[in-house]
C-alpha cells in the first residue's frame, strides 16, 4: 500500500476490511489502567500540593513578610510550588497506579487463557500475583509482603464475587425472559402504559 492509498480503498483481492481487535483484546484491559491513571493523577496532585505547601510554609517559618507586597509575593510562589510538586506527584502516582492495574488485568487474562480450574479464580491469582510483585519491586519485609498478600487475595475475591454475581444475574434474567416469551402475551401486558 502506498502513502497516496486510504486503508478503506480497494486492492485486487477485492474490498479492504477493517481490523477489528476487539475479540482479541476486552475494553477493561484499556477501561481499567486509565481510569487507575486518572485516579493516580488525583490523588497524587492533591497529596503532593498538600506536602509541598507545608514545605514552603516550614522553609519560609523565620521569615515572614511584613509588606503587603511580600504578602504576595510570598503566596505566588507558594501556590507556583504547589502547582509544580502536585503535577509531578500526580504524575508518578499516576504511572505507579496504571501500571499496577495493568499488571492486575494481566494476570487475570492470562488465569483466564489457562483453562477451566485457573479461570474459576482468575481474580483472585490476580490479586495474589499483583501483590506478589508490588512486595518485590518495593523491597517489602515478609510481615508487610504477607499482608499485601492477604489484602490482594481479599480485593481479589470480591472481584470474583461481584463476577458470580452478575454472571447469575444474567442467567436469572435470561430465564425470566425465556419463561415470560413462553406464555404468550405476558410481556405485552407489562409493557402496556399505565392510564
Amino acid at each position: 500500500m502506498t502513502s497516496n492509498e486510504s486503508p478503506n480503498s480497494s486492492t485486487e483481492s477485492g474490498e479492504r476490511q477493517a481490523y477489528d481487535i476487539t475479540p482479541i483484546l476486552q475494553s477493561r484491559y484499556f477501561i481499567l489502567p486509565a481510569s487507575a491513571a486518572f485516579v493516580g493523577t488525583l490523588i497524587g496532585s492533591v497529596r503532593g500540593s498538600r506536602l509541598a505547601s507545608l514545605r514552603f510554609l516550614a522553609e519560609n517559618a523565620h521569615r515572614p513578610p511584613t509588606t503587603i507586597r511580600g504578602w504576595y509575593l510570598y503566596n505566588k510562589t507558594k501556590n507556583y510550588k504547589r502547582i509544580a510538586a502536585g503535577l509531578k506527584s500526580g504524575g508518578s502516582d499516576a504511572v505507579k497506579l496504571s501500571l499496577s492495574a495493568f499488571v492486575w488485568v494481566g494476570m487475570e487474562d492470562g488465569l483466564g487463557r489457562c483453562g477451566k480450574p485457573w479461570s474459576e479464580l482468575r481474580e483472585v491469582g490476580a490479586g495474589a500475583g499483583t501483590a506478589g510483585v508490588f512486595a518485590g519491586v518495593y523491597r517489602l519485609p515478609w510481615r508487610t509482603s504477607s499482608r499485601a498478600l492477604v489484602l490482594g487475595i481479599a480485593i481479589g475475591g470480591g472481584m470474583g464475587f461481584l463476577r458470580w454475581a452478575q454472571e447469575y444475574l444474567r442467567e436469572a434474567v435470561q430465564s425470566n425472559n425465556e419463561s415470560s416469551s413462553s406464555t404468550g402475551d405476558a410481556s405485552s401486558v407489562i409493557d402496556a402504559p399505565q392510564q
